[in-house]
C-alpha cells in the first residue's frame, strides 16, 4: 500500500471553534448547531463530513458507472449525516441519494449500492454508520 495523498488539518475549541488545513485552504470556525443548542451560524462537523462523503460518493459513482457509459453530466449526490443520541451515547447516521437525470431510478439504485461498495468512505464507515443508500 502505497498513500497516494494525505490531508492534514487541525481543529481547536472543538464544536465551537475551527478547523484549518495546513495548505490554508480550509481556515472555517465551527459552530455546534441551532438544534444541538448551539449558535449555529457556521459549519459543523456534521457537514463537513457530508461534504467529503458527497464528493468522493460521486466520484466512485463515475468509476463504475463508466464501464456502462452513463451520462454523469448532471449528476448529483446529496448526503444528510446525522448526529444521534440514544441510551446517553452518540453517533452518526447517513442517507446518501444519488440522483442521474439520463438513468431511471432503479438504474440509479443499481449504480449508487455498487457505488457504495467501492467508495472510500462508505468502505471506512461500513459496519459503523447505519447509511441508507437510494436512486432516485
Amino acid at each position: 500500500m502505497g498513500k497516494l495523498y494525505t490531508a492534514e488539518v487541525t481543529a481547536t475549541g472543538g464544536r465551537n471553534g475551527e478547523v484549518k488545513s495546513s495548505d490554508g485552504i480550509i481556515d472555517l470556525i465551527v459552530k455546534k448547531p441551532t438544534a444541538m443548542g448551539g449558535e449555529g451560524n457556521a459549519t459543523n462537523p456534521e457537514q463537513l463530513f457530508a461534504a467529503a462523503w458527497s464528493s468522493c460518493f460521486l466520484g466512485a459513482v463515475a468509476a463504475v458507472g463508466e464501464k456502462d457509459h452513463v451520462d454523469m453530466t448532471d449528476a448529483t449526490v446529496t448526503v444528510r449525516a446525522s448526529f444521534n443520541e440514544e441510551n446517553n451515547a452518540f453517533f452518526i447516521s447517513a442517507e446518501i441519494d444519488l440522483h442521474i437525470p439520463t438513468l431511471s431510478a432503479s438504474e440509479s439504485q443499481k449504480l449508487a449500492e455498487k457505488a457504495h461498495r467501492v467508495c472510500p468512505y462508505s468502505k471506512a464507515t461500513k459496519g459503523n454508520i447505519e447509511t441508507k443508500i437510494t436512486g432516485i
